[in-house]
């Protein structure tokens, strides 16, 4: 059985509940722990340069006569097993909204999708990260329900609010108002708090019942076979009438709490923090780099990645990748271009001007694609996030697939040169364009970069090598066959941002111990570029059999280097 840590438990309930309560939790947690069986990790690293991750939902491929996680875990087995070390599996319990984020049982696989079994099986191939919606619930699950019907056991597992209260200082992810009325069975109305839509009504962390609920079942996902475990949205967890509501120090204690009792149970668990703010805030819940989270979302790196695409300059993008660190080398960040959501620009609001994030927003509409809003400071709207498949914001409808691919290659070899984990959303690595079709049956604009797809089209798409999706996967799929075999890409080793040019995003990446150096050439713009990177002699390039001379490698338009310096960097 796992040994629990009752000081550690205690030193952080106390900053978030008074002193008799913190004691009684301390108690309970004790308990739940002392009779949970411990889980066992592989004894590997936790995260080494063979760590990608795969986000996918469970039901984006389907087959007539299979059921959606079955088909995943045969697409898995036949086209991801050499380069997927990892997959978030996309919230698949039974939800109401939201594709999956308004969650009716946390403990059920949605009965369209599969069972309990087959999430087995999948993790029997690969490690899984769980998402852990655990800010809040529909208005259809028993708990919502049950506190409605004055059902003592839910009493207070939720906020209402006076309407009358100033609410102003909150911090609004969404343009309508925090909260929503409900019909009561035992009273007059009440006016939930609901920070992102009248059917998810958050979770009032203020009654320690529901801590418990939710501890319970983050352990219950480390049972059924989760590695790592999403947060989503916990920068909202606690609420403090008067404050902002977010980043509040409660949250960070609950945070901390969550992974202290996990790591009893399962010392192998990853914890990571979805938290889509400016980045100076994002950074914040990798606490001391070995309390709070493993990885946060690199949520500046999309819009950022963009930004130096479309412009052809990565300035921007490279005097921010300077100025990244972790406080700790058991801290790193988690790299993504493109996910199920779309791409945040709240991170860059203090990184990008203005123009650059308006310029965003334009293109990303002339490209078919949308904007949703959050409310501002001021109460006006405010671009939050922008809606279109990542390949779709690269390039106008009207470029040829060779510079359309070439772009979102040059994306994506970015984010796999970056420090940390990389992530690749599924219809990045598919090569996915925009799906209005389902916008309209889905009636949100996050569903264009949603699709659902035939896995028999798929695949006859990939055995196709001159197809589209072929040549996207094929490329990506090369990078990551190089990138695992190449310690210098290790999550936590040393790296540098090298300043060869303006049109080039170039990073130098260790091994932690010394013994490769990779130098990393992405061509943002549409030139040939010729760089200086120094050094004598021929260099082997890992992505390609041509040998490039140390001193000068030229790079075609969005051209891609990945130069092995081992020799003249000081490496074996």
């Amino acid at each position: 059985m796992a040994t629990a840590r009752p000081d550690r438990y205690k030193s952080l309930l106390d900053q978030v509940y008074d002193a008799q309560t913190a004691a009684r939790l301390t108690e309970e947690l004790c308990r739940r722990v002392a009779r949970t069986p411990r889980i066992a990790g592989t004894g590997e690293e936790p995260l080494t340069e063979r760590d990608v991750v795969l986000i996918t939902y469970a039901h984006t491929l389907l087959s007539p006569d299979k059921k959606p996680l079955e088909t995943l875990t045969e697409f898995y087995r036949h086209h991801l097993g050499d380069l997927i070390s990892i997959v978030h599996l996309l919230p698949f319990y039974p939800d109401t909204s939201d594709d999956g984020f308004s969650v009716v049982d946390y403990r059920a696989v949605r009965a369209d999708l599969g069972d309990w079994d087959d999430i087995g099986r999948l993790a029997g191939r690969v490690r899984l990260m769980f998402d852990a919606v655990i800010n809040h619930v529909s208005q259809q699950s028993a708990w919502f329900q049950g506190y409605l019907d004055g059902d003592p056991a839910y009493r207070d597992y939720f906020l209402a609010v006076d309407p009358a209260t100033d609410l102003s200082a909150v911090v609004r992810p969404r343009p309508q108002p925090v909260l929503a009325e409900f019909n009561s069975a035992d009273g007059p109305a009440r006016h939930v708090w609901a920070t992102f839509s009248r059917d998810q009504l958050d979770l009032n962390y203020a009654n320690p019942r529901v801590l418990l609920e939710i501890i319970d079942v983050l352990i219950a996902y480390l049972a059924r076979g989760a590695q790592v475990l999403r947060l989503d949205a916990v920068a909202f967890l606690w609420k403090e009438i008067g404050t902002s509501c977010i980043h509040l120090p409660q949250t960070h204690a609950l945070i901390k709490l969550m992974r202290a009792v996990l790591e009893d149970i399962a010392p192998h668990v990853l914890i990571i923090t979805e938290t889509n703010v400016p980045h100076d805030e994002n950074v914040s819940y990798f606490g001391d780099g070995t309390d709070e989270a493993h990885m946060v979302y690199n949520f500046a790196l999309p819009p950022l990645v963009a930004h130096s695409l479309l412009s052809g300059d990565a300035t921007e993008l490279s005097a921010w990748a300077a100025s990244l660190n972790t406080p700790s080398e058991r801290a790193c960040f988690f790299n993504v271009t493109a996910s199920h959501d779309g791409v945040g620009l709240r991170a860059v609001e203090t990184i990008l001007p203005d123009a650059a994030r308006q310029a965003l927003t334009d293109t990303a509409e002339r490209h078919g694609g949308f904007v949703s809003y959050r409310a501002g400071g001021d109460g006006a709207r405010a671009p939050y996030e922008l809606n279109c498949s990542y390949g779709d914001l690269l390039s106008p409808p009207s470029d040829p697939d060779d510079v359309r691919a070439a772009r979102l290659l040059a994306s994506q070899a970015i984010a796999l040169a970056m420090p940390g984990v990389p992530a690749i959303y599924i219809h990045s690595l598919l090569g996915s364009r925009n799906d209005h079709r389902r916008v309209a049956e889905r009636g949100h604009n996050r569903a264009i970069n949603r699709a659902q797809l035939a896995a028999a089209s798929v695949a006859a798409a990939l055995a196709d090598k001159a197809s589209y999706r072929a040549r996207v996967f094929d490329a990506i799929a090369a990078m990551l066959r190089a990138r695992r075999h190449c310690p210098a890409f290790h999550p936590h080793g040393p790296f540098q941002i090298v300043d060869l040019d303006p049109r080039v995003f170039a990073v130098r990446r260790h091994a932690p111990d010394g013994g490769q150096t990779v130098l990393a050439l992405i061509n943002v713009s549409p030139e040939k570029v010729t760089v200086a990177t120094g050094g004598d002699g021929p260099a082997r390039d890992l992505l390609g059999s041509t040998p490039h001379e140390r001193s000068a490698v030229g790079l075609p338009p969005y051209g891609v280097v990945w130069l092995d310096q081992t020799d003249s960097h000081g490496g074996s």
